[in-house]
């Protein structure tokens, strides 16, 4: 057998003829009323079945929240393996949610214009095409099943109904309550979270309702054989189908009018049909027509021309549109528009524009301000898969993502917090003085934070220019993006006043030095990752605090005397994480009491545990053992044997213990190397 044979047979045995035949059910109505007892869901309402859809993939509580904080899995995009996945926004995203369950529950919102307001690149686009993905996906499932129905020709076709409808549409309102009692008392299961009682208005479209017209002519008014002509089918949402999702962006005035949203009389049918005003000479392909029973994205919608705002005030608050030469036409669908801020502020001061504002829910998309979330757009991105041939180096992408969060964050108000502080302590740090609560506060305080400052697209943009920019390196490294970004400030169109350039390229200057103090750090510890070096100081400095805090003598193992604790060594150690004189005896007990803590539970200390003893006995080493490394010798072109051997060492430490590849390993130690030759050794 052929290798491409073998393959189409592989192809083939994953489609099962008979689940293709379950998914495109046709049926009768009264086969549709069975359904409707069976599964109640087919027949929810465009806004009971996106918060089902978004509510089926779960959720998930955010850890250390104090606003109980949480996650919908939906957004995580799952389905496509994030590649839509929205980072942090977790309140913006419950606000969303929110309105969904309000307007499912029919509370109001579900006559109103959902609009999505921020600033460019903040994932409005991104929302919203996920949200339209997820109904085309629903739509597959059992739980996400719709129908819709069609109409018996005498030559044998089936004219299908063009909006997609209901087949209960079909029932007159003088029998709807019978057919409402009936469905909801053999009612079999509920869908979703709720049980939503069954609820059907509106109108058939103009079509259908003249179809329908004509077989009650035919049939002298008897219903029960009018649907029988009708025959009822399953149908997906799809976009690319136009079947329940709408799209609209908008143009110049010259090449575009309302039709497009509410469909156009098909001229060639005229002659056939002999009037305008017959439906069957009308395309519903708008759309609104196309995006009933779905949802409608618009993009830039405050960029309308007043004469289609007209058609999305019909269509939010009244669930009506109005066809070129036909009566108002019900429609079913969810209205959700994007726009940022310049545009907003304009919808703000038109005063015609006031019955738009009544009927619209602003929801707030900011940019991200915690910095683990902003890390993981641009890992996304760029990552081992993504860029092949280039290693990106350690705290590249993290120094990016700190410039970005910055720019966007205010400055606090609280006195001796620093904008760096801030971001840190948003990022989950401990600061001493701070809890949850002020965390908290500092939000509430900076209302606008998150709607100004640099776009992730602008950042990525520079990422990428780094990477091709430098084709000889092998390592793409912090300084190279760092580069790239305080550059392209100068021909940044958004930025439009200098001193927000001025205040943007000091932000640059803000993470080069936390930059520095990150890598300073590593190089100490790789430095001092002698494992029993630590240990043997780790021991020493536990034996004399032991002693200090117990008011005993140290037992010296060289000349086997009692001596006094050695102050010397604990002071030593203890500078190095800036614990003062005043703190010393704080300090110590609490070392003890956490090895006493663990005692009781048969655990052995182990300074590993224990972050800040940690950093600090790793600094003392560090300060121990680097003269005899001559790290400065970097920054010379004359490296003795010996000392090169030491280097390799640590070079090899930084590629194994932090993530360096060999030539961003070299850079780091002798951009390491240069500090200490300048004599500026500090560290925090």
């Amino acid at each position: 057998m052929s290798t491409g044979l073998e393959l189409l047979q592989n192809i083939s045995s994953k489609h099962s003829p008979e689940a293709f035949r379950q998914e495109h059910w046709v049926g009768t109505f009264p086969d549709y009323l069975d359904i409707s007892c069976q599964q109640p869901g087919v027949n929810r309402t465009a806004y009971q079945r996106l918060y089902d859809m978004v509510m089926s993939y779960g959720t998930y509580k955010v850890e250390n929240s104090k606003e109980n904080l949480i996650r919908y899995k939906f957004f995580d995009d799952p389905d496509h393996g994030g590649e839509d996945a929205i980072f942090g926004l977790t309140k913006t995203l419950m606000d969303l949610v929110n309105v969904f369950k309000s307007a499912a529950l029919k509370y109001g919102s579900e006559r109103r214009v959902l609009l999505l307001h921020g600033p460019v690149g903040s994932s409005k686009s991104t929302i919203a095409r996920q949200l339209k993905r997820g109904l085309e996906h629903y739509s597959w499932t059992d739980a996400g099943a719709l129908y819709s129905f069609g109409w018996k020709e005498a030559d044998g076709s089936i004219t299908w109904c063009p909006m997609h409808e209901s087949p209960l549409q079909l029932v007159p309102d003088a029998q709807r309550d019978s057919v409402r009692e009936f469905v909801d008392t053999n009612r079999k299961a509920k869908v979703g979270e709720h049980e939503y009682p069954l609820e059907f208005t509106g109108e058939l479209c103009p079509l259908c309702r003249y179809e329908f017209r004509e077989r009650q002519m035919q049939y002298n008014g008897d219903w029960t054989k009018v649907v029988e002509d009708v025959v009822v089918k399953r149908i997906f949402l799809s976009e690319q189908d136009r079947i329940g999702i709408g799209t609209f962006q908008p143009k110049d005035e010259k090449n575009q009018d309302s039709t497009e949203l509410t469909g156009d009389i098909n001229y060639r049918k005229i002659a056939e049909f002999g009037s305008e005003s017959d439906p069957r000479a009308f395309n519903f392909d708008g759309e609104f027509n196309v995006s009933n029973r779905g949802m409608i994205e618009f993009i830039e919608v405050l960029k309308l021309d007043v004469a289609f705002l007209y058609d999305l005030l019909g269509a939010s608050q009244e669930h009506k549109i109005k066809p070129k030469k036909f009566a108002q036409t019900d429609i079913d669908t969810v209205i959700i528009g994007h726009t940022n801020e310049p545009e907003y502020r304009k919808l703000q001061s038109n005063e015609f524009m006031e019955a738009l504002r009544d009927r619209t829910i602003k929801i707030d998309v900011p940019y991200v301000t915690t910095l683990s979330d902003e890390i993981r757009i641009y890992t996304k991105d760029y990552n081992e898969k993504r860029v092949r041939g280039k290693h990106i180096a350690p705290h590249t992408l993290e120094t990016a993502a700190m410039w970005a969060v910055l720019t966007r964050l205010e400055e606090p108000k609280h006195h001796g917090l620093s904008l760096m502080q801030k971001m840190k302590l948003y990022n989950g740090k401990t600061l001493p003085g701070f809890t949850t609560d002020n965390i908290v506060q500092l939000r509430r305080e900076a209302k606008a934070e998150g709607l100004h400052g640099i776009s992730p697209r602008y950042v990525q943009d520079k990422i990428s220019n780094a990477l091709v920019v430098n084709p000889s390196a092998t390592s793409l490294n912090p300084f190279m993006v760092m580069k790239e970004l305080e550059g392209g400030l100068k021909h940044h169109s958004l930025v439009g006043a200098e001193e927000v350039r001025e205040r943007y390229r000091q932000l640059i200057s803000v993470v080069r030095d936390e930059y520095t103090d990150v890598v300073k750090n590593e190089v100490q510890r790789a430095i001092a990752a002698d494992e029993d070096a630590l240990m043997r100081l780790s021991s020493n400095y536990i034996d004399n605090v032991k002693a200090y805090t117990q008011r005993e003598k140290v037992k010296n193992k060289f000349t086997g005397e009692e001596e006094q604790p050695d102050e010397r060594l604990m002071r030593s150690i203890e500078e190095r994480i800036d614990i003062p004189e005043t703190r010393k005896d704080d300090f110590r007990r609490e070392i003890m009491n956490y090895i006493g803590a663990l005692a009781l539970d048969g655990k052995k200390f182990d300074y590993k545990t224990n972050e800040r003893l940690q950093k600090a006995l790793e600094m003392k080493l560090f300060e121990d053992q680097k003269d005899t490394i001559k790290l400065t010798s970097l920054v010379s072109n004359v490296i003795d044997k010996d000392t090169q051997e030491k280097i390799d060492i640590v070079k090899s430490r930084l590629i194994r213990n932090f993530g360096y590849n060999e030539e961003s390993a070299t850079d780091v130690l002798q951009y390491v190397a240069s500090i200490f030759a300048r004599g500026d050794s500090k560290s925090e």
